[in-house]
């Protein structure tokens, strides 16, 4: 059987089998829906509220602060829609930033082509980074939201969140933070930080998919975003999915007991990583900030190949890596972040993004970057773009 690295955690993390072990009970012997009153819905009803608790513990939030969705993704949506709807009386001016996950940007383009929302799309640093002056810069008497992702999916910055926060509330706007590769990976105090509204997801932690939450900080005037029923406190309906639910609060807790000596191991196994990178293979580039970065996050560029035939000779060795966001896969368009960033389209397209998991060890760096080298040294030697570089170099 062939080996298999994943290096690709930010997509997707393999179900944790005590997570799996967790919500086993609730497909089969605990199954009954929460909002019934008989004996058997109270244990779902229970197990609903545990693992709402449990996460409101991990953020400094309260439990009736905590939302449970059906992904990262509709909790992007729900923040920006429903907030939008709730406080357009008041004014029809987002802020955000080029490098959002597509859940944000393409929510913020639907509010501006059918709804009539102004929304800004600030720049970045050559890191990723926001720059504070020119958010305040943004800021409109009609600014009523500014939504700024806690850590970039693709390049792994994160960004200054506290103080973004902090000048959110100094002017009275409500700030929401997607935080779905921050959450488990990175202490979040949601009071501190001074955020409204943040977005999460189960699957990036070793829980299971279809489950998210969006907490919504006490008072903040946001409507419902799915009708029907009563669930959620009447802000979203339809039947909790008790199962994935159970398995969030499983994931969370494992996730934050384990951070400070796993985030430890990743910080070192991705130095490592970049330094071998960046020392052995020429004309490669490390993207997004050098320390201000995920745990487990390694996103370079290598110059004269295309990042797709990477993928292709990297996955022939075992190994699972991507060219940027899942959500964007099989586009043929560079990744937004990396022209964010200033990347020209030629680079930007030669790219690569490993992210590491618990499982990941040295061993297996050094047999990627192995591998690697040798990948790149033979689609260099096929790439005119590369033999006249070369030749230039020459003269």
């Amino acid at each position: 059987m062939k080996k298999i690295i994943y290096l690709d955690n930010a997509a997707t993390t393999r179900t944790a089998p005590e997570v799996v072990d967790a919500m086993l009970p609730y497909f089969t012997e605990n199954y009954g829906n929460p909002s019934s009153v008989y004996e058997l819905a109270g244990a779902s009803k229970e197990a609903v509220a545990q693992s709402r608790e449990t996460i409101a513990n991990i953020l400094g939030a309260t439990s009736k602060e905590i939302y449970f969705t059906g992904s990262g993704t509709e909790a992007d949506n729900w923040a920006l829609v429903a907030t939008y709807e709730a406080y357009k009386e008041k004014g029809n001016h987002i802020i955000t930033t080029k490098m959002e996950h597509h859940a944000v940007l393409h929510a913020c383009e639907y509010l501006e082509k059918m709804r009539g929302a102004k929304v800004t799309y600030l720049d970045v640093d050559e890191n990723g980074i926001v720059k504070l002056d020119e958010l305040e810069k943004a800021i409109t008497p009609d600014t009523i939201l500014i939504s700024i992702m806690y850590a970039n999916n693709e390049i792994g910055t994160i960004q200054p969140i506290r103080e973004i926060g902090m000048i959110a509330r100094e002017h009275g706007i409500l700030f929401h933070t997607d935080a779905v590769q921050a959450f488990g990976q990175l202490p979040i105090q949601v009071d501190a930080d001074n955020i409204d509204m943040l977005s999460s997801s189960a699957h990036k932690i070793n829980g299971p998919k279809g489950i998210g939450f969006l907490y919504i900080r006490k008072g903040v005037k946001i409507r419902s975003f799915i009708h029907g029923g009563a669930q959620e406190r009447k802000r979203r309906a339809g039947t909790e999915n008790v199962a994935g639910i159970v398995g969030y609060g499983c994931a969370a807790r494992r996730a934050a007991d384990s951070m400070e000596a796993r985030t430890k191991k990743e910080r070192e196994l991705r130095d490592h990583m970049i330094r071998r990178i960046m020392k052995e293979i020429p004309y490669a580039r490390l993207n997004g900030d050098p320390v201000k970065r995920l745990p487990n996050n390694v996103n370079v560029s290598l110059q004269f190949i295309e990042g797709e035939s990477l993928l292709i000779m990297l996955d022939m060795e075992g190994i699972c890596a991507s060219s940027g966001s899942a959500c964007t896969s099989g586009s043929l368009d560079p990744s937004h972040v990396l022209l964010a960033i200033g990347l020209p389209h030629e680079i930007a397209h030669g790219s690569l993004r490993f992210t590491l998991g618990e499982d990941t060890t040295k061993e297996d760096l050094d047999y990627v970057v192995d591998k690697l080298k040798g990948i790149v040294e033979h689609l260099r030697s096929m790439s005119p773009l590369y033999e006249d570089f070369i030749k230039k170099g020459k003269k």
